[in-house]
């Protein structure tokens, strides 16, 4: 297969889209936040627990939030983590007044000292809540970027608090009605004033800083494949993280730089190489199904995202225990995000395909094509421990389940690859997968890697250690 065959150039990929496209896809909005009242589990008493209530508020707001982040431009893995973060940690807080067991995460999380509280003695609807909060989330998050595309943002966020709304008001007096959703509303807009402060606010729009100058020396990080000359979210890893823990974590230091051909640094490049002449279907499979681009999926975090929405329902969790997955899967992405770009920029690794085309052949070309960023350590490895991590405190060990995150593809359009579910035993087994694709693809050694499980696993450790019982 031809280098102009794989290579996906990134600038393409996260080009806004024209206003006809746009509208275009205002359809496909609406469909995927269509829901019939009668579908929707009814809320079983005006005073019930969360847990009471059904998961479908949480599964549809997160089903339309990976929809948003794949059709929103600039959305690109970072930006999409911080995103998940907010969102899951929003869905927590506002139901976590009808968790008897459990209690807020403020003065838990940086710098987050307070949150709006249900009264005592009042009654609450909390998929009301849930539902107002994670609307009035999104309309920040997502209703704020260019037009056109805002303004379909708006409208799919509108029609899926709609219905969700008339299905869970029915028999509900208003003033309870009232009372929950200003509580959600409160809590969303609280959540996102912190945000503000955390250097990810609107980081949409500033992707590649013109103003960023690259490293210069031996093995840095070049523009070689994608013609990208700034690489993604240079200052993302000085971002606040939402645990403190995470914050001052001790990095991981990569194997030294070397040229000579006898030298670590020489094998574990080579040994890229060396598999990309010998993979097999299984292994394309692997590479291609793990991707995640930005525009043409919810991208790597989103994936995580989608595995603890597929859990949840497969669980039939109440809402309850869904919005509390959802923040500890939101949480745990949002900040492996944060210290794999710490390191990324601490070292500016070089990628394979700059490394194997000066020493080893100028013409190779890896089977999938490399983001614009330092190699090591690997984001998915990262960001996929993390989210193994809590999942499995959360679920279990040993957890079965099936990963159909793109089955709707059919065949990836560059290689050719069919996209066909994946089946994992447990959630350290995805992680795992996740971090093999990257070698496989040919766009991370086996450090990068083995580093990313490992510290993605303690960042999620730091996220377990939280007080979410009281």
């Amino acid at each position: 297969m031809k280098t102009h065959q794989i290579i996906i150039p990134f600038l393409r990929i996260l080009r806004k889209f024209s206003v006809a496209l746009v509208f275009a896809l205002y359809g496909l909005f609406l469909n995927s936040c269509k829901v019939n009242e009668s579908d929707v589990a009814p809320a079983p008493d005006n005073v019930a627990p969360a847990n009471k209530f059904s998961a479908e508020v949480a599964t549809k707001w997160a089903d339309l939030q990976l929809l948003l982040t794949k059709t929103t431009a600039g959305y690109t893995p970072p930006v999409a983590s911080r995103a998940y973060g907010l969102a899951g940690l929003t869905m927590y807080e506002s139901v976590v007044g009808g968790l008897p067991s459990n209690q807020s995460l403020a003065g838990q999380l940086s710098a987050l000292t307070t949150l709006p509280k249900s009264e005592s003695g009042k009654d609450y609807n909390w998929a009301l809540s849930a539902n107002a909060a994670e609307a009035t989330l999104f309309r920040s998050l997502y209703a704020e970027a260019s037009r056109p595309q805002a303004v379909v943002n708006k409208r799919a966020i509108d029609s899926l608090e709609l219905v969700l709304k008339n299905a869970y008001k029915t028999s509900v007096p208003q003033d309870i009605v009232d009372r929950s959703e200003k509580l959600g509303q409160d809590i969303a807009n609280a959540i996102f004033d912190w945000s503000k402060t955390d250097g990810g606010h609107e980081g949409y729009k500033r992707n590649f800083p013109a103003t960023y100058v690259v490293s210069v020396f031996d093995g840095a990080w070049q523009t070689t494949e994608n013609g990208q000359k700034i690489p993604m979210q240079p200052t993302w890893g000085t971002n606040r993280t939402f645990v403190p823990a995470n914050q001052n974590m001790a990095m991981p230091t990569p194997i030294p730089f070397s040229s000579s051909l006898a030298s670590p640094y020489y094998s574990a490049y080579l040994e890229v190489y060396t598999k990309s002449k010998s993979l097999t279907d299984e292994e394309k499979a692997i590479a291609v199904w793990w991707a995640d681009n930005p525009v043409e999926t919810f991208t790597p975090p989103g994936h995580s995202y989608n595995i603890a929405n597929i859990v949840v329902k497969q669980t039939k969790a109440g809402l309850g225990k869904a919005a509390e997955a959802f923040a500890r899967t939101g949480i745990s992405v949002n900040d492996a995000f944060i210290f794999c770009w710490k390191i990324k920029f601490e070292f500016n690794n070089e990628r394979p395909y700059t490394m194997l085309r000066r020493t080893v052949d100028p013409k190779w070309a890896p089977f999938w094509s490399a983001p614009p960023f330092p190699g090591f350590p690997s984001g998915h490895a990262t960001q996929s421990s993390a989210a193994s991590a809590v999942l499995t405190d959360f679920f279990g060990d040993n957890f079965a389940f099936m990963d159909d995150s793109h089955l709707q593809r059919g065949n990836d359009a560059i290689t050719g690859v069919a996209f066909k579910a994946r089946f994992f035993k447990s959630f350290s087994q995805f992680a795992t997968e996740s971090a093999n694709s990257r070698f496989y693809g040919g766009i991370h050694t086996r450090q990068d890697n083995e580093t990313g499980l490992l510290e993605g696993e303690k960042v999620g450790k730091n996220v377990i250690a939280l007080k979410f019982k009281k």
